[in-house]
């Protein structure tokens, strides 16, 4: 019976987990003309066999059609304004291509085996608050790390290209990344929590706020953003979830978010609209890829035949 439970388990996880990636592969096998050669940023704590490891997992066909550089402690402290500077830890790295006007950022995780916290919808929503637009970003890593890590390397290659983020809004997208990794691995065992829900409270404060600005010409104050906080988490049902002291961790995260330029920004309100059907989108597939699998009509009926053998007994 345990075998049987655990088989039509790993079919449902199959299917969550076979959610089609919304960014493309970054073509390297030619120069695009118009936008240029894209940027491999790969960490410090690589050696040269790593490197290549790395590019291959990236999708690297050509390295004469891309710019490579390294992002190393030095960088971590010049992006973020903090950091211990050590190097070796740097594992992560990033291929990025800019792309065109309003096509925001499609981020692909290549080794999801490897990134064993971040998700590519969490890089993508601290991405937007750093002030990064119109670009297509693989992550990959050789080895198991966090992830964290990898938006330094973004922002080296944005460096790289010419373009300068806003130093404030990289700092707080950094602690973003690392606040809301924080509580997605102290819920991640919960059986209401998932990772889109807490992606979708991110974004829904984040809209919240800048609409908050939009229509009163100011910052919402600390009371109003705990407001937003707390009808952000009832709204995608994770009251009986999130702690008081996670929200005290959301609310210095945001606290510091609507001081930034991000609170003002149309690009960034369009994005965050974009990401959230986007985030919607996928909960509902990957339900209706089930529905017309017939998965859940099968797993129902399992369970239906355990209560009826439970029953008989």
């Amino acid at each position: 019976m345990i075998k049987k439970i655990l088989k039509f388990t790993s079919v449902f996880l199959a299917i969550l987990i076979l959610v089609p990636n919304m960014a493309n592969a970054i073509e390297t096998e030619v120069i695009d003309e118009k936008w240029g050669k894209p940027i491999f940023v790969f960490g410090s704590g690589l050696n040269d066999d790593e490197i290549k490891r790395t590019g291959e997992l990236l999708g690297i066909k050509n390295y004469d059609n891309v710019n490579m550089k390294k992002v190393d402690g030095n960088d971590e402290i010049k992006y973020l304004g903090s950091g211990t500077g050590d190097s070796s830890s740097m594992i992560s790295s990033v291929l990025v291509k800019k792309t065109g006007e309003g096509s925001g950022i499609k981020i692909r995780i290549n080794t999801p085996e490897n990134i064993t916290q971040i998700t590519s919808d969490q890089y993508r929503n601290a991405s937007i608050t750093a002030g990064v637009n119109n670009c297509d970003i693989v992550i990959a890593s050789v080895k198991p790390v966090t992830g964290e890590s990898a938006l330094t390397g973004i922002y080296k290659a944005y460096d790289a290209n010419g373009e300068t983020l806003n130093l404030e809004r990289m700092v707080i997208a950094q602690k973003e990344l690392e606040t809301t990794n924080e509580i997605a691995q102290e819920n991640k065992d919960k059986k209401n929590f998932s990772i889109d829900q807490l992606n979708q409270v991110i974004i829904n404060i984040k809209q919240e706020i800048n609409n908050y600005y939009e229509q009163n010409g100011e910052s919402a104050d600390a009371k109003e953003i705990e407001q937003f906080i707390r009808e952000s988490i009832e709204k995608y049902d994770l009251e009986s979830v999130i702690t008081s002291e996670q929200v005290s961790k959301l609310n210095s995260l945001f606290n510091e978010y609507k001081e930034t330029g991000a609170v003002n920004s149309d690009e960034v309100k369009e994005q965050l609209r974009q990401l959230a059907d986007e985030v919607s989108d996928k909960a509902a597939k990957i339900y209706q890829d089930a529905k017309d699998s017939g998965i859940l009509d099968k797993i129902a009926n399992f369970f239906k035949d355990i209560i009826k053998a439970i029953f008989k007994k």
